[in-house]
Order: C-alpha cells, then structure tokens, then sequence
C-alpha cells in the first residue's frame, strides 16, 4: 500500500532537500582538504631547507616583499613598486600600508630591516643564507619605503626576495614561529596534529581575502594510502601525486583533473665528495657512466620526467642539454676503489628518491659494488645527511629555484670545493648584462657535468591531481609552494 503524501508535506520534503544541498555546497565552499608527501619539520621557512615548510606556508601564512606567481613570474607582495638605480646595486622598495602580523603589530620598513638583517646575520640559521651576502645595507627611509643597498649588482634582486627564505618576520615571535608562525599572510595555523595533518584558517583581517576559509593538509607520503586518500574522498587532491603509477586508474573515474607539470626539482644521486670513495672524479665519473638513467626514467618514475646532465631545470632558457655528457655505458667497468668497501644509499620519504634508490642499487649492485640501502625519516635526513654529511649517497630532488649557486658555497652537504666554481659565481654576481649571464651559466652546468659532481637523474615532474570543481592549484612549480590565495571551488 502506498501511504499517500499530502502537497504540503511534498513541499517541505522538497525544501528540506533544496536546504541540505545548499548546506554541502556551502560545507565544501568552506574547506578543502589537500595530500602533501611530506611533513614540515617546522614551520618557519627562514630556519629551515625543508622544501615541505614552503609548501605550507609559503604565501599563505608568511609573505616577502614580492612573491613568485605560477608562470615564475616576480609580481608584488608587501612592496607594492620597486625601483634600482641604473648600475643595479642601489633598491628603493615602497610598502603596502594596510598589513599586520597576526599578533596585530603593523607591518613597516622596521620589519623588512630587521628580517633581512636576521637573516644575513653570523647567526643566522637561514638554509639560503648567501642569497642575502650580498646586501651591504638596509635603510629605513620612512615608516612605508626601504632602501637597501648591494655590495655589487644583482639585475633580479627582486627574485631574490621572493624566496621563502626571505618572507617577513615580527622581531618578538621569531622564538615560536617553529611551531606556531605569526606572519602577514592571509591564513594562520590552527592546528598542527603531528604525523597528520596541519590546518589553515583565513584570517579576517589580512590585507588579501580568500576564497576558501579553511584549508588541511594531510601527511601521505605512501602512495597507496595516497590513492586510497583520493578515492574514498579523504582528500580533495594532491598538488604533487606521488603515485604516478596510478594515473591511468584515476583517469578512468573520470573524477578528477590531471595535469603534469614542470618544477625546479633537480633530482640527483649526491655523493659526498669529501668521502672516499667519491673524493675522486675518476670514480664519480665511473658511477653517473652505471646508472641506466633511461631505464631509471621509465621504471622509477613511470616514464615522467625529463632526463638532465646538470643542476639546472630544462624549461629556462639558460639551460645547456648535457645529458649525454656522461652517457650510460653497459659495459662500464667499475674502478676498484668503488668495488672494495661498502657504500651507504640513505633514502629520505618521498616515493621518487625510494623507488629510484632501490633500482640504482640493483644497477650498482650488478656491477659489482656492495650497496646498503638506509631508509631514513625526513628529520633524520636532515640531521645526518644534510647538516652532518654522514652518508656516501643519497638521492633528494633540489627544488629550489636558481640555486645552482649552492656548488659555490664554502660548505654544502655533498662537500664540492673547486676554485673555479667560485670564480664562476663572482663573474655571475658581477654582471648585469642578461647575454653574459646566459653564457656564464652555461660554463657553470658544463663545469658541473665534467666534474661530476653528483649523478644528475631527471627533473621531477609535477604530476597535480585533484577534483575537477577545484581551480587556481598550480600546474607548474617554479617555486616550492602550494599557494592557496587564489584557489576556490566552481
């Protein structure tokens, strides 16, 4: 028997349905719930070189005087115009006068004057400090305008301060940006669950409204709990998929976008020059000549990933093509300073860097060397890797962008020292001819791949996937960041 339902009861069925409609759509207009591989191990990017605090926080909680838009373009940020006098060396920055740090405090030109001071100083702990080596003097000229002054010409100095390194802090809680930041960007840290996610709330009062309210980040960096994460509806997508083994599953759900990227990620197995048996170019030579980067290319990494023979990304135009300068010889007989003891492979989270250890030691293995693969926490890679130097090799992908400087620097955790690279990066700084500079770089990367340095794998892709009613999630990454201003539901 069907009960018989009344037009009146009919009609408050139908709006209550109308009202739980509008009750999701507006649920989902206010969160958005995102995959990241991997967990800052703090949160303030001027401390640390985890490439996973800037995808945080970059833009979102701390901002810089200018920032790095999707395309790598440098558009304004807390400076609304900038000017250089004609030689370069000599900056004028005019300020935004409508921000404040979440605390309250107003931000001024005392705040870019003791930020970039901070980080410039002997003390300082900034992971880029020698992106700040070359300013002589920052000046307060007003309460909203800044100058500072370089010991030499920098022609791109604004992209300087767009880095993460560079974002803006307020003097009485550096101590506690760690854990719980206080910076100028529309979003703040609400909670921090350790090993699970971090959640972002807007804001009211910043300068920059956004779209979407409250954002989350999860912690995944397995692939399978990853794709388990995105289609059970856990998450709404990941901007950086680390499983790319599985797009042509997600591709059938129909469900989500997909798009492949580019990045400034320079994925190397680094050696330790200081160590033997890497402290010689013949045996550093001998390895990149063993690794069967094609096939690493294809198996590791599903064939996404663009082969690379120095440390510099394929998409600039200053980039020089040396990836057969050390090609891949199967007959390749190993010298027997690489055969006699073993070496270690110290594998950070990241699914690229397990996936391409695990292959590169079979490669090795073949050819007669003992390998011991360690698989290490992102903290304990950082520790003992990046800030101790005790390994033989690993494999990171360098994502920050313009840093082939870091093969200049007096100590840098694979311990290259070569006068000639020093000498090359003085003639870069000195130049603001942008001819000159191509031609330097390029002597720069050729340097790089003669000496073989580190083995130069691939450049990672950026694989995004997420919801197709998601916009504004970048499909490149020419900066390390996950800049949610712009992102919104359809």
């Amino acid at each position: 028997m069907h009960a018989h339902i009344s037009r009146k009861h009919r009609v408050l069925i139908c709006l209550a349905a109308a009202f739980l409609l509008a009750n999701a759509a507006f649920a989902q207009a206010q969160e958005l719930t995102l995959g990241v591989a991997l967990e800052p191990p703090v949160l303030d990017p001027t401390v640390t070189a985890a490439a996973a605090t800037d995808e945080i926080v970059y833009q979102n909680v701390f901002e810089g005087l200018t920032r790095i838009d999707q395309n790598g373009r440098v558009q304004p940020s807390l400076a609304t115009k900038w000017e250089a006098n004609a030689r370069g060396d000599k900056w004028r920055f005019t300020l935004r006068q409508d921000v404040q740090f979440h605390n309250g405090v107003a931000f001024t030109a005392e705040h870019v004057a003791f930020s970039l001071r901070r980080a410039q100083a002997a003390d300082s702990l900034n992971a880029q400090k020698r992106l700040f080596e070359s300013i002589e003097t920052v000046a307060v000229v007003s309460p909203f305008e800044v100058r500072i002054d370089l010991k030499h010409p920098v022609a791109d100095f604004p992209r300087v301060l767009a880095w993460g390194d560079a974002v803006m802090v307020e003097p009485t809680t550096v101590d506690t940006n760690d854990t719980a930041p206080n910076g100028t960007g529309p979003y703040q840290v609400q909670s921090w669950r350790r090993g699970e996610q971090i959640t972002l709330k807007a804001v009211p009062t910043a300068w920059r409204q956004v779209p979407i309210p409250t954002v989350t980040f999860l912690f995944l960096a397995d692939p399978n709990a990853a794709l388990a994460a995105l289609l059970t509806g856990r998450v709404d997508g990941f901007p950086n998929f680390p499983a790319p083994e599985a797009l042509d599953l997600i591709r059938a759900k129909d469900t989500f976008a997909i798009t492949l990227g580019t990045t400034e990620g320079e994925t190397i197995l680094a050696l330790n020059n200081a160590r033997p048996p890497f402290n010689s170019r013949e045996n550093r030579c001998a390895l990149t000549r063993a690794i069967d980067r094609p096939t690493l290319i294809e198996l590791a990494m599903f064939g996404a990933g663009t082969p690379i023979g120095s440390h510099f990304a394929p998409h600039r135009d200053e980039y020089v093509d040396l990836s057969q300068r050390q090609p891949y010889a199967a007959d390749e007989v190993l010298p027997t300073a690489l055969t006699a003891e073993p070496v270690d492979l110290v594998l950070p989270p990241p699914g690229y860097a397990q996936r391409s250890g695990e292959l590169i030691a079979i490669q090795l293995r073949q050819k007669g060397m003992t390998v011991n693969v360690q698989v290490v926490s992102w903290s304990d890679w950082l520790r003992s890797v990046f800030r101790e130097s005790q390994y033989h090799m690993t494999i990171v992908a360098h994502t920050e962008p313009d840093d082939i400087e870091i093969y200049a620097r007096e100590k840098y955790y694979f311990n290259y020292a070569n006068s000639e690279a020093q000498t090359l990066l003085e003639r870069l700084h000195a130049t603001t001819d942008l001819d000159q500079s191509k031609q330097i770089l390029g002597e720069f990367q050729t340097l790089l791949a003669d000496d073989c340095v580190n083995v130069f794998l691939f450049q990672l892709p950026k694989i995004g996937v997420w919801k197709r009613t998601i916009k504004g999630l970048w499909a490149n990454a020419p900066i390390q960041a996950n800049d949610m201003t712009r992102v919104a539901w359809e």
